[in-house]
């Protein structure tokens, strides 16, 4: 069933996915899915939504010891902080809208306590260490230089249930025409 019709987008904007252009360089971001949380005039922030952690959440803080789920290494900037994203009804109040039934944040507190009662559904919160970020008009000169693709039209259900490592290629193969082709370019074109 699908949730949704990707399109590319020159101007991005909350909510829109990001997609390394295949042959970036910047280890970081190879072959990355980004989840722009905020893009205005004072600059842009999202999350890696492909990249796990070799760690788990329950590994990294103690409050929650009981929820064993992933951790995704959010992007390069201030690794020392813990986000989530989700659609958590009972933390929406708390959190900022990103699009339609999905939040970033929310009480903390909130969610210790859902945890302990385990009413959290794994499937709808994704725990991240760090962030993407680009300061004022930094992220559309990027797109202008063809770093990024810009793609609208997610539905939160498909970040959350789509597995990480297929998650780049699926995407752009969805987007079809060039992107389907970008989708099956090496890793290493000297390998081709």
């Amino acid at each position: 069933m699908e949730f949704f019709e990707f399109k590319n987008i020159d101007r991005p904007q909350k909510g829109d996915l990001l997609l390394s252009e295949p042959l970036l360089p910047d280890i970081n971001f190879d072959r990355t899915v980004i989840l722009l949380c905020e893009h205005n005039e004072e600059g842009s922030f999202g999350f890696v939504l492909n990249k796990l952690s070799i760690l788990k959440v329950d590994e990294v803080l103690q409050e929650i010891n009981s929820f064993d789920t992933s951790l995704y290494v959010g992007g390069p900037v201030q690794q020392n902080t813990l986000h989530f994203i989700h659609d958590i009804e009972h933390l929406r109040g708390g959190g900022q809208e990103i699009m339609d039934q999905l939040y970033w944040g929310g009480s903390f507190e909130k969610l210790l306590d859902l945890v302990q009662e385990r009413k959290v559904d794994k499937n709808k919160i994704r725990f991240f260490v760090g962030y993407s970020g680009w300061s004022e008009e930094q992220l559309q000169q990027e797109i202008d230089q063809n770093t990024w693709i810009v793609a609208r039209g997610v539905h939160p259900s498909y970040i959350f249930n789509t597995p990480p490592e297929k998650l780049w290629k699926d995407i752009l193969e969805k987007m079809g025409g060039r992107f389907k082709v970008y989708a099956n370019y090496p890793s290493d074109p000297k390998l081709n």
